[in-house]
């Protein structure tokens, strides 16, 4: 009896010794939410979270939160290498209160965020669609950012970064529909394909770098920037460096259409905007650049029916 009693303690001393040692909660490569979900569950296809902040706790550092069926899911914090997808024949939303922002994301510079599918509304009250922070990747699919008092992304790491959006669009937001403007040691290398940009108070596309050393590359390929910015300053597309550094902005295959102000603007020692294959249609003006700032275009271009082909800078200047 003695011996028997001794081995059922030995056995509950380690089977308690070992649950202290195990987490909560083990982290999942892939987890889910639902509207019909708890953010008490553990985030299983059968038993799904409510919010995408709760998913976000549980899945582990490069894995991928799904989602299951229509509804919203809550604004989110970022901070490590993730993917959030919905995989398409629902809708997967974000709407914000007064002086929120949708979606916020610190990571390093080894981490990438992929989000696809999402639609995040600002109702005119929120603040930012999504704000970019410290380093790495962040890649955009498939989403809808709109109606935000700022921007539909503020895109401002302090570490060398790089930013991808794809068939997605940025529409009636206050400020700029992407507005990248990085700390003055950050980088920034980004693709823009078959983005719109729609109805956005001063620009839709805004690359601002204060830096002496960092440079941005921005490119743009069949894309439409459409009905932006305010008649004096606003733009479609704009490229400014205040600082020297260059802030290169490649426009291939793309419509600017329809913008109160330039269609496309060149500002600063550091900015050069190249244009090709594209049409610059019924804006205040067509383009222009603030010296010594430069526009250049291989005359492959249709430019026609703007209040003024070229603003008052100089005009776009050939290439070979």
């Amino acid at each position: 009896m003695k011996s028997r009693a001794f081995f059922f303690t030995l056995l509950s001393t380690i089977a308690i010794g070992i649950t202290a040692s195990l987490p909560a909660q083990a982290q999942r490569a892939r987890v889910f939410v639902s509207v019909n979900g708890n953010d008490s569950n553990p985030c299983t296809a059968l038993s799904p979270c409510r919010n995408f902040q709760a998913a976000h706790d549980a899945v582990q550092a490069g894995g991928e939160v799904d989602v299951l069926d229509t509804g919203g899911y809550g604004t989110l914090l970022i901070t490590k290498s993730i993917s959030i997808v919905n995989p398409g024949g629902v809708v997967a939303s974000i709407a914000t209160a007064s002086q929120q922002t949708a979606i916020t994301i610190t990571v390093g510079v080894s981490d990438t965020v992929s989000l696809r599918g999402l639609t995040l509304d600002g109702a005119s009250v929120g603040a930012n669609g999504i704000a970019f922070g410290g380093g790495g990747t962040l890649e955009i699919a498939d989403c809808v950012v709109r109606k935000y008092l700022s921007d539909g992304i503020i895109f401002n790491p302090n570490a060398a970064s790089v930013l991808k959006v794809t068939n997605s669009e940025f529409n009636d937001n206050g400020n700029a529909g992407i507005d990248i403007a990085p700390h003055t040691a950050a980088s920034v290398l980004g693709t823009l394909d078959h983005v719109g940009f729609y109805n956005n108070q001063i620009d839709g596309l805004d690359l601002f770098n204060t830096s002496s050393t960092a440079a941005i590359n921005v490119t743009v390929k069949d894309s439409v920037a459409s009905n932006n910015g305010e008649p004096n300053f606003g733009a479609g597309l704009i490229a400014q460096s205040p600082g020297t550094a260059p802030t290169h902005l490649i426009v291939v295959r793309s419509v600017i259409s329809n913008n109160a102000g330039f269609g496309i603007f060149s500002d600063g020692s550091g900015a050069h905007v190249i244009v090709d294959e594209s049409t610059i249609f019924n804006n205040a003006h067509a383009w222009g650049a603030s010296t010594p700032a430069f526009i250049f275009t291989h005359g492959n271009n249709s430019v026609e029916d703007n209040a003024a082909d070229f603003g008052p800078q100089i005009p776009a200047a050939p290439l070979e």
